[in-house]
């Protein structure tokens, strides 16, 4: 018999929108404009449609799908249902893709049909995935729906004939850098950091937030979109990261507000300068992880404020600095403890490099799908560890020092990726850089560099090593660099250190004790495959 619904608190918000403002726009993509009547009719076709297709409460949905209206309508509509959004990074393929599918269990899955056949190799050995629609493209070929197939459905409130409609969690899943991606459940949702945050963007009603972030990424679609839902405002979504046609797109839709994660920044810069660059409505830029050499110029040559941050899917922990304060991630906000620890979890002096852990006042708050292992490693003592690395200074302001998983062994010492990262992008030939770990011959690690030089700029590797010394220990100098004309990076433009962990030295790899100096190692390693070009261009 048919039984009341549980609402979510999202679910309840878009249907006051569109009851207190029918007509008012809220979503823009490209050339088209839904308003808050539109968003709710498009929202109830897809619950209706999913129910139609078998998608009951509490079942997951996998959505591997690119930014368009379709992936909000199925999310929106799924939430209506009370089932689970799983979005799923796009790039994922494989045995990683096929884990993401298995490990969470989906019943159904929503696909673009660029990535049909990918998905269609991964799914084998997935019981449990029964239900399947895809965008852009025709059903068939192992998909039972279209998406028009899927909206088609009434757009009334949805009836759903269970004894009770509890919602799912959504879950998103890590990168999986050292390891199978995890599945992060939030099980109680707090919701006053991410409104602290919101606070601070400085964001009206009426006005427009825009993202060309992907929105199986937590930023874009917790802080972006859900984000402006909660304040009332527009929203304007690009299919894609474009920054020839950023600042474009933000006059375009007239957006005061954009999301930046710290990749994005280097590449904005790196665009020819325009005598309109700060002619451009955007007062507030929410970023995480801005270059520090980077930030002032930022905001001086495009006009608008930056309003630094950090947070993770795994746990709602925030830092904030809206204080302007350059290079920090700021100080904790709504009651949420961090600290900095060592190896044993105990307390680092000010100043000093640890790993950044923090604990929520309401207790535990998430946990990894199906392992209680990693859910208890990673709560261990109570404080969540982020596997981040960081300081604090004397006013009680964090700063981001890498990742502790990216850190590299040598002579016995541990040497930070972005200590060396920090010291070569402010070197005036470099648009941005990498180091990682690579093998020694004689057991732990050397340290290899790459690097993207500026337009038009040429950089030599004895240039950049030289430019290191005094600048680092002697034992972080780099012994290997090679030049590239980029940097491999996923979706959300964070370089992917394990992929170029993986290319290793190659034929292209400068070597510094082959050039010729004689501490180059600094370990008496005397082989080499790499190459002694003296000059490399982007």
């Amino acid at each position: 018999m048919p039984v009341t619904r549980a609402q979510s608190a999202i679910e309840m918000l878009v249907r006051e929108r569109a009851r207190a403002n029918p007509d008012a726009a809220w979503l823009a993509f490209k050339d088209e404009t839904y308003t808050w009547a539109e968003v709710l009719r498009y929202a109830n076709r897809a619950a209706n449609g999913w129910l139609e297709l078998g998608v009951r409460p509490t079942d997951r949905v996998a959505m591997l799908l690119d930014n368009c209206p379709e992936f909000i309508w199925s999310y929106l509509g799924l939430l209506f249902v009370g089932a689970g959004p799983v979005p799923v990074n796009t790039a994922q393929r494989g045995v990683t893709l096929h884990h993401i599918l298995a490990d969470s269990g989906a019943r159904a899955a929503i696909v673009s049909d660029s990535l049909r056949s990918s998905f269609a190799e991964a799914r084998a050995g997935c019981p449990d995935l029964a239900h399947t629609v895809v965008v852009g493209g025709a059903a068939g070929s192992g998909f039972d729906w279209d998406a028009d197939r899927l909206l088609s459905g009434a757009d009334t409130d949805p009836v759903i004939d269970v004894d009770s409609a509890p919602a799912a969690a959504a879950m998103l899943y890590t990168s999986g850098t050292t390891g199978p991606p995890k599945g992060v459940v939030t099980s109680t949702y707090d919701a006053s950091p991410i409104g602290i945050l919101l606070g601070a963007s400085g964001v009206r009603p009426g006005e427009t937030m825009y993202t060309p972030l992907p929105l199986f990424h937590g930023n874009a679609l917790y802080v972006s979109m859900i984000g402006s839902i909660v304040l009332d405002a527009r929203f304007a979504l690009a299919e894609r990261f474009s920054a020839s046609r950023f600042f474009d797109d933000c006059r375009r839709y007239d957006a005061v507000e954009f999301n930046a994660l710290g990749g994005m920044i280097s590449i904005l810069l790196k665009q020819p300068e325009r005598s309109d660059d700060a002619d451009n409505p955007v007062r507030t830029v929410l970023s995480a992880g801005c270059p520090p050499d980077r930030w002032v110029e930022f905001e001086q040559r495009f006009g608008l404020r930056l309003v630094e941050w950090f947070g993770m899917v795994d746990a709602p922990g925030i830092l904030l600095n809206s204080d302007g304060r350059v290079g920090s991630m700021g100080k904790p906000i709504a009651g949420v403890e961090f600290a900095v620890v060592d190896d044993d979890d105990e307390p680092v002096p000010t100043g000093q490099i640890g790993q950044l852990v923090f604990r929520h006042p309401q207790g535990q708050l998430t946990h990894y799908h199906g392992l209680p292992d990693a859910t208890d490693a990673a709560y261990r003592g109570g404080w969540f560890h982020t596997g981040d690395l960081a300081s604090q200074d004397e006013d009680g302001f964090y700063y981001y020092r890498g990742r502790k998983k990216e850190s590299i062994r040598r002579l016995g010492e541990n040497i930070s990726a972005w200590e060396i990262e920090t010291v070569v992008n402010s070197h005036p030939a470099v648009q941005e850089s990498a180091a990682h770990a690579v093998p020694s011959e004689l057991g732990e690690d050397e340290v290899k560099l790459v690097v993207v030089p500026k337009p038009g700029a040429h950089v030599s590797p004895e240039d950049l090593t030289q430019f290191c010394e005094g600048k680092v220990a002697r034992y972080a100098v780099p012994r290997y660099v090679e030049i590239l004309g980029e940097l491999p990076k996923t979706g959300t433009q964070r370089v992917q250190y394990g992929e170029l962990k993986e290319r290793g030295v190659t034929p292209a790899t400068w070597d510094r004790l082959a050039a010729g100096d004689a501490d180059g190692s600094a370990s008496g390693s005397t082989t080499t495959s790499g190459s002694t070009t003296k000059e490399h261009h982007a």
